[in-house]
């Protein structure tokens, strides 16, 4: 099949190398937006926690590592978004941002899951799993916090980084009294990386709340209980500093954070990490639903077998199996009350799930590497007849390799399992793109799909 004249700038000629603290500081920002958290929130911490490092004169392999493990903490962080709807009826973005700042105590805690269990639910459901709640406490945040640690550190080392790093993003949450997730650790069983990367978390979402006065006195009063007394000490020298507090709250921070020593001493990012990172964003994504199991890996195939029938170029084709890793970034700013709905979606809700591919083109927009993939990104959700969303693009305004993207992803949700929906049959899913080729789809990805999927069927019978 020959290639319509839709493409957009040549993938091959891009550039070939890009500095990896850039990378995932600007990818960081995903996992902002499943921890509910302001934009930034990993990189203000990157900042805070290397200061820390900094004022301790860790050596610089340590602080590296730290620095990485900074910017990588929340890597499992969707990983239990699902698990914490189910058990608390609730937002789970909303939830695991309030839930950061409250203070340490049970009665607190307590206090929070009354407000927050179940707002929605019906008054006998919602005492039933407050019941629920109340009596597995200690089981329940062990089990979500398992979770998350460690789908965490299995990322990093899937990303080749140092069994330090998987070590530090796996005890984030263990309290130097033994009272933290998910192994109970305590004193000097918890991994100082893992110490001071908690630390610049509640300095930063306190900070963010009501200051440098409120995140200070936060670390002082968690000295001791949550967090190592010298860390703490560590941090109270850091802020003494003229530039702390005026830097953290700057428009030029993430320049500096991408100039701090760890950054420059790390190696550049060839084009086969660049697979990696956006294979590991992409389980990031798809570990937030279980309805989206592998979805960016099954659309990354479909997608791949689509153009390989288009005759596109090794290169392009590699640079659009990219797209398709990360066209999904943006539903980590959704709520799994709303992704796994088995009902119909209200106003609100269906607005929320529209907003998502501009999502992640912002974010891919930040990163060097990938912004030339973030308008692909962008139009998985547009149709031919302009009743797409997020612009409500039409015809000749769709480059070819979204038109690719669109039908690689509708065929695999039509022919997985939904919330709403069992999984379909494979025929009956490319009936209904038959159906909308040419006002939804275009027809010759259509056509060049089903000739893959033969080319496929032919080889595994073979």
């Amino acid at each position: 099949m020959s290639t319509s004249l839709y493409l957009t700038q040549s993938a091959d000629a891009r550039p070939h190398s890009f500095k990896l603290a850039e990378l995932l500081g600007a990818l960081s920002y995903a996992l902002d937006l499943t921890e509910g958290q302001p934009a930034g929130h990993c990189i203000r911490g990157c900042y805070i926690g290397t200061r820390i490092g900094e004022a301790l004169n860790l050596p610089d392999e340590t602080l590296r590592d730290l620095y990485y493990t900074l910017l990588l903490k929340d890597l499992g962080c969707s990983s239990n978004a699902a698990r914490i709807c189910e058990l608390y009826l609730a937002d789970d973005i909303a939830f695991k941002r309030d839930f950061k700042t409250i203070d340490t105590s049970m009665s607190a805690a307590l206090r929070f899951v009354f407000a927050q269990t179940g707002l929605e639910a019906g008054l006998g459901e919602r005492i039933r799993t407050l019941i629920s709640v109340v009596q597995k406490s200690g089981k329940i945040a062990r089990e979500v916090m398992q979770t998350r640690c460690h789908r965490g550190a299995d990322i990093a080392g899937r990303m080749g980084f140092s069994q330090t790093v998987q070590d530090g993003i796996l005890s984030l949450d263990e309290h130097w009294d033994g009272s933290g997730q998910p192994q109970g650790l305590k004193h000097r069983q918890i991994p100082q990386i893992s110490g001071i990367a908690l630390l610049a978390q509640i300095i930063d979402v306190f900070h963010a709340e009501s200051g440098p006065e409120a995140a200070l006195s936060e670390a002082v009063a968690r000295s001791g209980v949550w967090f190592d007394p010298d860390l703490v000490a560590a941090f109270v020298t850091a802020q003494q500093a003229p530039d702390f507090w005026p830097l953290l709250a700057s428009s030029d921070l993430e320049t500096h954070v991408f100039a701090m020593t760890p950054a420059l001493q790390s190696a550049p990012v060839d084009e086969d990490y660049l697979d990696d990172v956006a294979a590991a964003f992409a389980d990031v994504v798809d570990a937030k639903s279980p309805f989206t199991a592998d979805h960016s890996n099954r659309v990354t195939l479909y997608t791949d077998m689509i153009a390989e029938e288009f005759g596109l170029s090794p290169g392009h084709r590699r640079w659009l199996r990219r797209a398709a890793l990360l066209h999904d970034l943006g539903k980590l700013a959704i709520s799994n009350q709303v992704l796994d709905k088995p009902g119909k979606l209200d106003a609100e809700e269906w607005a929320a799930i529209k907003r998502h591919p501009a999502e992640s083109a912002a974010i891919l927009g930040r990163v060097a590497a990938f912004a030339d993939i973030a308008p692909i990104a962008c139009a998985h959700h547009e149709r031919l007849d302009g009743k797409g969303y997020p612009h409500g693009l039409k015809g000749d305004e769709i480059c070819l390799e979204a038109r690719i993207l669109t039908v690689a992803d509708v065929f695999d949700a039509l022919t997985a399992e939904r919330p709403y929906r069992a999984a379909m049959p494979i025929a009956k899913a490319l009936e209904i793109l038959d159906a909308d080729a040419g006002a939804a789809f275009d027809p010759a990805c259509i056509a060049a799909l089903k000739s893959g999927l033969a080319k496929l069927a032919t080889t595994v019978a073979a």
